[in-house]
């Protein structure tokens, strides 16, 4: 290139101002062709993101994301790190972007765009032919488990619970194995679980409990999930385009063609 840029220096008849653009008009090229693919963390976690033994990337958010970018001709590294160490590497600038929720921590060092492009709903599941059954569908709030006296069980470190439903002084049940909430519930150890269907669906499977869990049509709270985006990446002043894609995508039926891929939807069991 600078080659090129000397023998057009010494060649050229033109004025040197145009020459002068022509030089900074060929400068600026390799950077944007050579741009650097956008840096994506993410904590390996079925069905939203995960990386398969033959390297392939797979879940429902990397395909919507991944979606999104491709309409807007970005190219994307997926790179799986525990929870924690992805947010402090955007923090750092070290990776571009993460997929969670805006919290004021976060929005301290990373900007999103305005609409998510899901919402996760945490849902209420009970076993089947509970005696309280009618009261369990009836629940409208947290507060409601409270007031009915019901137990919760969990799995150890789950800071949703820890946050919204131990502090309130519901009676909690912790399994180390997040699979094992389902056997505990099946097996009447407590009166309900609260999760997320999608991510729940696999393990109940899994754990041949199918026959005797039940999901209500209760939920609690719906969290956004976004795109978040480090303030010291190239790409944050992409964000408003990315949301505009998103909602492209909402209009012409792409997302729910991802999420139907991966989630099936279950119907509240009469039994």
């Amino acid at each position: 290139m600078h080659e090129l840029l000397s023998s057009l220096v010494r060649s050229c008849s033109l004025p040197r101002l145009l020459v002068s653009v022509l030089i900074v008009t060929l400068l600026a090229l390799p950077a944007v062709a050579g741009q650097a693919a956008m840096k994506i963390c993410y904590p390996d976690f079925w069905p939203f993101f995960h990386r398969q033994d033959n390297g392939h990337m797979t879940g429902f958010f990397h395909d919507i994301v991944t979606e999104a970018l491709d309409r807007m001709d970005i190219q994307a590294t997926w790179a799986a790190y525990p929870w924690p160490r992805c947010q402090h590497l955007v923090e750092t600038g070290e990776s571009d972007a993460m997929i969670t929720f805006p919290s004021a921590k976060r929005l301290m060092y990373s900007k999103t765009h305005q609409d998510p492009f899901y919402e996760k709903k945490l849902t209420v599941f009970t076993y089947v032919r509970h005696p309280r059954l009618r009261e369990i569908k009836a629940i409208k709030s947290i507060e409601d488990i409270r007031k009915l006296n019901l137990t919760v069980i969990t799995y150890a470190g789950n800071g949703w619970n820890d946050k919204n439903i131990r502090t309130r002084g519901i009676k909690t049940y912790d399994t180390a194995l997040l699979k094992n909430v389902w056997l505990m519930l099946a097996n009447k150890r407590g009166d309900i679980v609260i999760e997320w269907p999608g991510g729940a669906w696999p393990d109940i499977r899994d754990t041949g409990t199918e026959s005797a869990v039940l999901q209500t049509d209760v939920s609690l709270q719906a969290i956004p999930f976004h795109l978040m985006i480090g303030k010291m990446s190239p790409y944050a002043d992409r964000l408003p385009k990315f949301n505009q894609v998103i909602l492209d995508m909402k209009n012409d039926g792409s997302l729910d063609r991802i999420l139907d891929k991966y989630i099936k939807r279950h119907q509240d069991d009469p039994r």
